[in-house]
């Protein structure tokens, strides 16, 4: 394997048994990602795309093939070791946004560290410079149902950021959110990108999907297509735009 790339799967598959039935989720699937890349994975409803995701985030194991993610071969890992490695190589980012609800902002975005065994000097610190990375320093005491979606969204940014991730993965970040929230969401995670992180982004929305500079398109298990995106689209001149009507993006 390369240490070109971060990620390199190697005919990839997952197969899981359901009743008397083998289903190939997966049926063989090799693709490599370098450090720094931007790349949208699409699909239909059951192409493999979820399947996939699950992989390359760790929170599955595939049934053949192999894996090596920034130098560790995780195809075969124990559920601790994954833990680990989720824990230390990802950040994610979800639709649904996955907050504690009785935690604060601050507590929430300094929740890895624990598990990263910082002291609680140093993960409070981080989560405050963290958060006020992405513009919510004057959230750090809001709980999220004081918060707004696109608030959460960030607070839910903030902590994928913390453990400095050697990837982002954003599966379907502005899902819940609505167009003028999901613009300023997509405006950060271009930001994100521009400073040397490496983006998976999982989308269905076409219009999310050419922000990215890469897009892989699944079907039946496969990978049908894997091409640059020759229009990259940046969200900054739609951002400038609300920007100068008046929009107040501290409250999205």
């Amino acid at each position: 394997m390369n240490n070109e790339y971060l990620i390199e799967i190697d005919d990839i598959g997952r197969q899981y048994i359901v009743g008397n039935q083998e289903i190939d989720a997966l049926k063989s699937v090799t693709l490599k990602i370098k450090k720094g890349e931007f790349v949208a994975l699409m699909g239909p409803s059951g192409s493999g795309k979820s399947t996939l995701m699950n992989i390359l985030g760790c929170l599955d194991t595939p049934t053949k093939g192999r894996y090596v993610l920034n130098g560790h071969d995780v195809s075969d890992m124990s559920e601790n070791d994954l833990a680990a490695i989720r824990n230390k190589e990802i950040g994610f980012v979800f639709q649904t946004f996955n907050l504690l609800p009785k935690s604060t902002a601050l507590e929430n975005v300094a929740l890895p560290l624990i598990y990263a065994g910082y002291s609680k000097k140093v993960r409070e610190e981080r989560a405050q410079r963290t958060l006020e990375n992405v513009g919510l320093g004057n959230r750090v005491d809001h709980r999220p149902n004081e918060l707004s979606g696109g608030q959460r969204q960030r607070v839910a940014v903030a902590r994928a950021l913390i453990n400095e991730p050697s990837i982002i993965l954003a599966d379907e970040p502005t899902g819940n959110l609505d167009t003028k929230t999901s613009i300023e969401i997509m405006g950060l995670i271009e930001d994100i990108h521009a400073k040397g992180n490496t983006i998976i982004l999982v989308t269905h929305e076409e219009d999310i999907a050419q922000h990215a500079h890469r897009i892989v398109r699944m079907r039946d298990g496969l990978i049908e297509d894997d091409y640059t995106n020759p229009s990259i689209k940046s969200v900054k001149p739609r951002l400038e735009a609300l920007r100068e009507k008046g929009s107040d993006f501290e409250n999205l």
